[in-house]
């Protein structure tokens, strides 16, 4: 029988059931027997206790512009350490780190004090958790947040958003920032293609636009999300929740078990031109299409920020104010 050790983490939101244990951190909400992991792989059941097997361990750390997120409407310009681990709780057959997701990657040990001292040196506004599925990490990254929080740094989610409703309240007093995808409204797109249920997604949406800044990120998998109409529904979700969130469309390319072609660049333009009927930043990644990176002033169409690539001329932005009419705009610097 597996035991438990002194360096093993316990784990955050489960309760002991029979000879198992039932993980609630996300909607699966796993039954993990002894010595077996749940579908993310990396909270084990070790001798009738839920372990978090990852906490303190990462398999890719770098210093990124935080457009890079993509966050564009969070401290523009800014470089931000950027850390992951490995595991994930969906299986999205077009998975663009699928190396970390299968837990195919090594891993080392890190300490909280050793990314403070990193980001410090990088000039860092903070940290993102990002890479792989962040929710997963939950006990490290509730820690380190707190750890970056009380040292005034930023705390940046890059996530699927499958959580349960009380984790995501406990952790998102310390976040600032979300990147969350929605990758469709069809509720048999996540069940078929990232192995998960829409309306979770959908509540944490909800609940982080009241809590923190969030921006979304969609992208068009070619022939099974990318239509017209799938493309309006995302749109008017985001709209109605709140239409200023930042949207980011992203193309799509083959990786992990996907082979469609890559998303045509006319089905991004168009998708493009539907969302901007409704909201006033919208965003095109993956493929370069003119404008489709910039920000406008919603009131006076003053071009506000201009960005190529991760080049960032944010001279039209006068705090979270447009430089030309003084309107205040969705911001956090």
């Amino acid at each position: 029988m597996a035991s438990t050790s002194a360096t093993d983490k316990i784990a955050a939101h489960w309760v002991p059931e029979g000879d198992a244990v039932r993980c609630g951190l996300c909607p699966h909400r796993c039954r993990i027997g002894e010595g077996k992991a749940g579908i993310c792989g990396v909270r084990e059941n070790r001798g009738g206790m839920l372990v978090a097997a990852t906490y303190g361990k990462i398999a890719s750390v770098a210093v990124d512009p935080v457009e890079k997120k993509p966050l564009f409407h969070f401290h523009p310009s800014a470089r931000i350490l950027s850390i992951g681990s490995v595991g994930c709780n969906f299986r999205c057959e077009f998975c663009q780190n699928w190396q970390l997701v299968l837990r195919r990657a090594p891993v080392e040990r890190v300490g909280i004090d050793d990314l403070l001292r990193t980001a410090r040196r990088e000039n860092s506004v903070g940290i993102a958790y990002t890479y792989n599925e962040p929710f997963i990490q939950f006990e490290f990254v509730l820690d380190c947040a707190k750890a970056f929080r009380a040292a005034g740094m930023k705390n940046v989610l890059v996530t699927n958003g499958y959580v349960c409703p009380e984790p995501l309240a406990e952790l998102l007093p310390f976040v600032d920032a979300m990147n969350i995808d929605l990758k469709s409204m069809d509720p048999a797109f996540y069940r078929k293609i990232c192995g998960g249920d829409l309306d979770p997604v959908l509540s944490t949406i909800r609940a982080a636009a009241k809590a923190t800044h969030v921006e979304i990120t969609t992208l068009l998998y070619t022939g099974h999300n990318d239509a017209d109409e799938q493309v309006r529904k995302v749109i008017d979700f985001i709209a109605e929740t709140d239409r200023e969130i930042p949207l980011h469309i992203s193309r799509y390319f083959p990786m992990h078990r996907a082979t469609a072609p890559p998303t045509p660049p006319d089905r991004l333009a168009s998708a493009y031109g539907i969302a901007r009927e409704r909201l006033p930043y919208v965003y095109v990644g993956n493929m370069r299409l003119p404008g489709a990176e910039d920000t406008v002033c919603p009131a006076c169409r003053a071009i506000v920020i201009r960005r190529e690539g991760y080049r960032v001329d944010t001279r039209g932005l006068s705090g979270d104010r447009c430089a030309a009419c003084g309107a205040r705009l969705r911001f956090v610097v």
